[in-house]
């Protein structure tokens, strides 16, 4: 017996001793969880640890061109539940960075980090500029390089009024969901009057420190004040901060310079010559011109024929480069460079009409800013072949383009496409509730198009305002989605009947006094 069971005792005194001997598992170190929020005043930290520390500090990382590191600084210790919460007074400089961390005497338990949230774009991302060749690469590094910085002082001098008048955060500006346009045939003595100038005034005052505006502003509530955004969207203060769309900017830019010509005020001069600027600004390096500049993430990024946004930039540069009223007054330095803006805008232009099956067809809304491909906006808004800003900008081409051999190309391209895709048995109507609808009908007079074509097809298509999905008819759209939206249009009419006509007596005069 003892000698069965001598072994079993040695080997359990072994197997106890080996227990014993292994270290204790090592305890997860206690984590920081920080979320951090930033107005104009201070940067607001909240968070939560398990660390059980005798001390608590943050350090904040400021930058203005150069970054700066300020001292640890003591804050109160979370809660019972792990919880706390403090705030980080800021000077006049941007945040760059900041640091939590919790103590036992000298031995750091736990730390975290946040750093100032850069541009995420969705387009003109780091890693497809990087696949770029060299030169392309350099001059759109720049192009983000310099729009950055312009969305820096913009958040610099609103941050500093609203400093000085002890404002945590801005005032959205008026709202008015009327586009701001002038009539061109308005009288001269008009701008001569007490409202041309209250105008002038308050329309001066709403120029971005970039030199664009907003939209949907209404001026008609006076001047912008101290801590007032250049916006109405009080949500995301920076939205539509310098836009085309609506003919924003545009639009002010000529206003003012028609303003200038009447009355001589050198600031609506000033103020129309630093739109002009805003515009050379915003062009991409191939010519195009995103929605918004400073970039905006999101389709904001593409190449935006939506809502003519482009057709409108191109008449303005082209008009200045030409000194065509009302810019008459512009020096022949920015002639020229309104001139090469211009050339550029129209070689992008017929570098992104879609070609389907080796022909060329007509253009999408949104087009990608760095391949030129269509790509979608809202969820309205697909990849697709747009028939209303495809008219407006053929109808652009055939009465003020260059007459070469490409632009009579993208142009007799264009209106075949158009021709071809005109839609004459539907009708326009109203439902027993007052809504749009259309119907059928083969005697129907009225000629139609379809906001959207398929990419691959050509047919009509209807993508949902709430699902996204794409719809081969309207009705079937209308059934699962609200409709706050033209998705036919009329606008083609016109260039394949009138323009047409007068776009071919322009060739004939135009070669007729080349002779």
């Amino acid at each position: 017996m003892k000698q069965v069971l001598l072994p079993f005792a040695l080997g359990l005194a072994l197997g106890l001793q080996a227990l014993v001997a292994q270290p204790a598992p090592s305890q997860p170190k206690p984590k920081i969880l920080l979320k951090v929020q930033a107005d104009y005043l201070a940067l607001h930290a909240s968070g939560s640890s398990a660390a059980k520390a005798t001390t608590w500090e943050y350090r904040l990382s400021l930058d203005r061109g150069e970054t700066r590191t300020g001292p640890w600084t003591a804050f109160a210790a979370p809660a019972e539940d792990g919880s706390f919460k403090f705030e980080v007074p800021l000077p006049d400089w941007r945040w760059a960075k900041i640091e939590v961390r919790a103590l036992q005497g000298n031995e750091v338990l736990a730390s975290t980090e946040k750093t100032r949230p850069q541009h995420a774009f969705t387009m003109l991302t780091a890693d497809r500029i990087a696949m770029l060749p060299e030169a392309d690469r350099t001059a759109w590094t720049r192009y983000l390089e310099i729009s950055t910085a312009h969305a820096d002082r913009e958040r610099d001098q609103l941050a500093s009024e609203c400093r000085k008048l002890n404002l945590g955060a801005s005032k959205p500006a008026p709202s008015d969901r009327a586009e701001f346009e002038m009539e061109s045939k308005v009288a001269a003595s008009w701008y001569e009057t007490d409202e041309a100038r209250k105008l002038a005034d308050t329309v001066l005052s709403f120029q971005t420190p970039t030199g664009a505006w907003s939209k949907s502003v209404d001026y008609k509530a006076g001047p912008r004040t101290p801590g007032t955004h250049w916006t109405t969207q009080d949500a995301d203060g920076w939205h539509y901060c310098g836009t085309l769309d609506n003919r924003s900017t545009t639009e002010q830019i000529e206003f003012l310079a028609r303003g200038f010509l009447a009355t001589k005020r050198t600031d609506c001069r000033d103020a129309a010559s630093r739109g002009l600027q805003w515009l050379l600004d915003a062009q991409f390096p191939n010519g195009g011109w995103p929605q918004v500049y400073p970039l905006e993430p999101g389709y904001h990024e593409a190449i935006t024929l939506n809502d003519d946004a482009i057709v409108h930039a191109m008449e303005v540069v082209r008009s200045a480069s030409i000194g065509e009223t009302p810019f008459a007054f512009l020096e022949e330095t920015m002639r020229k460079k309104a001139a090469l803006a211009y050339e550029q805008a129209v070689a992008c232009m017929l570098a992104c009409q879609v070609e389907i099956a080796g022909q060329k067809s007509v253009w999408c809304a949104q087009h990608d800013p760095l391949s030129l491909a269509p790509v979608a906006a809202r969820l309205k808004e697909p990849p697709s072949l747009s028939g209303a800003e495809s008219a407006e900008l053929l109808k652009f081409l055939m009465r003020k383009g260059p007459t070469d051999t490409q632009v009579l190309a993208a142009i007799e391209s264009g209106v075949a496409w158009l021709e071809q895709h005109k839609i004459t048995d539907m009708r326009k109507t109203k439902t027993e509730s007052g809504k749009t609808d259309y119907v059928k009908d083969a005697s129907a007079t009225e000629v139609l198009w379809a906001r959207f074509y398929d990419l691959e097809n050509g047919l009509p298509i209807f993508s949902g305002a709430q699902d996204g999905k794409i719809y081969s008819t309207y009705h079937e759209m209308v059934e699962h989605n609200k409709v706050s939206y033209d998705y036919y249009t009329t606008k083609p009419r016109d260039v394949v009947t009138k323009e047409l006509v007068k776009w071919k007596k322009r060739l004939k005069k135009e070669s007729d006094r080349a002779k």
